[in-house]
């Protein structure tokens, strides 16, 4: 005799018999975020810290629950944008169509004002670190919504940078000023940033869109973008040559372009496709042709390198804050399931082995939040107009050093967090792949390693960037307190490699330089970070009596700072045959053969 199936509850089949693991919980990430909140009490003056506490609490609990909600929904094929090329009638349109739940990230963004904050003349110079910890809070939690207001938040900062109110156009830069650095939904627009062709990537130079003057102070715009994210946005930064203009980055020039006619039509912007990514797959990133798209100029008519440049530091800033928040995030996730997940007749939590791979994991995020919070403050600094000359030169290299490192180190680091959940960690639906498929593009965005470690060089060529890095650097550790020699000794050990691989440099020829600027960079980043840590170690002595901070520096340094060429590591002409897969000449290796050894 058999039953007839029956759904729902009181069934007993072995599936519902056993133990079932419970999920990574998150409640609240700023209580939870200590480094964070001690950071910004060291780095922020009291008033300015208690006027920004309540808005970065009301985030953190909806970042841990509201947000994240949303965010998980959207990690599914279903929700992803698509295009809509044609409207029913045969008209093209278009329209690039996203979740409404991506929609309502976006609108939460603005609400907390994770632009606008940065623009709050209450704060001055402080302005840009209490943003930088929205951004880190946010981030995480929204799908990568980040990158569109990273990008809206470099708009805003290259138009006020070249407000003219003289020129062409100025009225409507002002006008979109305004809307980019809103914190009303209802109000804000989102800006991209066209930059990269297929004839350039990295280097723009080889731009081919072309620009024509139309005499009545507007411009039209002719060209591919192969990789324009945001194209759901209300404007674009663009970079295009003017007609007649010189070669390479000298002969380009920046445009405002709307997305959207006066009449609502498309101006002259067409969707060519959208790409299909490894991650960040809920945020449109699409091919556009610019068909005679009506444009004004922001800025010079040449020289838009150097126009966009306020853009691409802003931009790097937030990649920086974005790897920072990733790496809380899988820490905060790996060390709640740490708690609930027993093995071997104890949470694994108490095991040595998990335990000190949870301490290097904090280790990466609080090294990575203190240069980012660093890079920050001298940004906010100059933007404010109280920078001296040591700390405007010093950004030069701190902001591509501080993307370079701490992208790298979201990447390792979420690969880290995402092996703490074992097999649970490469289940999609668990939404814990999402992390490290979005962490993947932090060092590709915004300038890969290689190129940041070349800005980096180019920074202390145009204007001793390094040179000045090491003074404001060892003046903040110059602060340190005598009676702490343990602190001192970490700071000063950052300090002597920071130094030494600015001797370093000094000596070394062109080739040489470059070939090592992926080390250098990762060096001056590391030493900074270890300088930073120590500060923060001091503060968290003598105010809470804490030596956590004391223990994630010392694990820092002793992790390695020195990261330069040295006897034993490869060589240029090492690296050269290796890579061409080559023959190496023993003497070229600097290795003696056996014979002339004898001899």
């Amino acid at each position: 005799m058999t039953h007839s199936g029956r759904s729902g509850s009181g069934r007993s089949g072995p599936e519902h018999h056993g133990t079932f693991q419970d999920p990574p919980r998150l409640r609240d990430e700023w209580q939870g975020d200590v480094a964070l909140r001690r950071a910004l009490e060291r780095l922020l003056p009291a008033d300015v810290r208690d006027a920004v506490t309540p808005g970065l609490a009301a985030l953190g609990v909806e970042a841990a629950t509201t947000l994240r909600t949303l965010a998980d929904r959207l990690d599914d094929r279903r929700t992803e944008p698509h295009l809509v090329p044609f409207d029913a009638w045969g008209r093209r349109i278009d329209r690039v169509e996203t979740s409404p739940w991506w929609d309502e990230l976006g609108r939460a963004g603005q609400r907390h004002g994770t632009v606008a904050a940065a623009y709050d003349p209450t704060h001055g110079a402080h302005a840009r670190v209490h943003q930088a910890a929205l951004a880190v809070l946010y981030a995480p939690s929204s799908a990568m919504y980040a990158c569109p207001l990273a990008m809206t938040d470099g708009a805003a900062r290259t138009l006020l940078d070249h407000a003219d109110p003289a020129a062409p156009g100025a009225s409507a830069h002002s006008d979109a000023v305004a809307r980019l650095t809103s914190s009303d939904p209802d109000v804000a627009w989102t800006s991209g940033q066209w930059m990269t062709e297929r004839a350039g990537g990295s280097d723009v130079g080889r731009s081919e869109t072309v620009a024509h003057p139309q005499g009545d102070g507007t411009w039209t715009l002719t060209g591919v973008k192969w990789f324009t994210s945001a194209v759901t946005a209300d404007m674009a930064l663009a970079l295009a040559r003017p007609a007649g203009g010189g070669p390479g980055g000298s002969g380009l020039a920046v445009f405002h372009v709307p997305l959207r006619a006066a009449d609502g039509t498309a101006n002259g912007v067409r969707v060519l496709r959208l790409k299909d990514k490894l991650g960040t797959r809920q945020m449109p990133t699409a091919e556009l042709a610019l068909e005679d798209a009506r444009a004004t100029l922001v800025g010079p008519d040449h020289d838009g390198t150097r126009t966009i440049a306020p853009m691409l530091r802003v931009t790097r800033l937030w990649n920086s804050a974005t790897a920072v928040g990733f790496l809380r995030r899988g820490l905060a996730l790996a060390r709640d399931h740490a708690t609930r997940r027993v093995a071997f007749g104890r949470p694994i939590i108490e095991q040595p082995a998990h335990r000190a791979t949870l301490a290097a994991l904090r280790v990466t995020h609080e090294s990575a939040l203190q240069l980012t919070l660093l890079a920050a403050v001298l940004s906010g600094r100059a933007e404010a107009g109280v920078a001296d000359a040591d700390e405007r030169a010093a950004l030069d290299v701190l902001v591509p050093v501080t993307k370079l490192v701490t992208g790298r180190q979201a990447v390792a680091g979420l690969s880290e967090a995402i092996e703490a959940f074992g097999g649970a960690g490469y289940v999609e639906d668990t939404h814990l792949p999402a992390l490290l498929r979005d962490a993947h593009v932090l060092p590709i965005w915004e300038g890969t390693t290689d190129v940041l470690a070349l800005d980096a060089l180019r920074g202390q060529l145009r204007g001793g960037g390094l040179d000045a890095l090491v003074r404001v650097v060892a003046a903040r550790a110059a602060t340190l307190p005598a009676t702490q020699p343990a602190v001192r000794s970490l700071a000063e050990a950052g300090m002597a490699t920071l130094t030494a691989t600015l001797r370093w440099l000094a000596d070394a020829d062109a080739d040489t330089a470059r070939h090592a600027a992926r080390r250098v960079a990762l060096t001056v980043g590391r030493s900074v970070q270890a300088v930073e840590l120590a500060l923060q170690a001091a503060h968290d002595l003598t105010v809470h009596g804490d030596a956590r901070s004391l223990a994630v520096a010392r694990h820092h340094v002793a992790d390695g700072l020195d990261l330069l060429p040295a006897p034993g590591r490869p060589s240029l002409a090492d690296d050269a045959a290796l890579a061409a897969d080559e023959p190496l000449p023993a003497d070229v290796a600097g290795v003696v053969s056996p014979d002339a050894a004898g001899a």
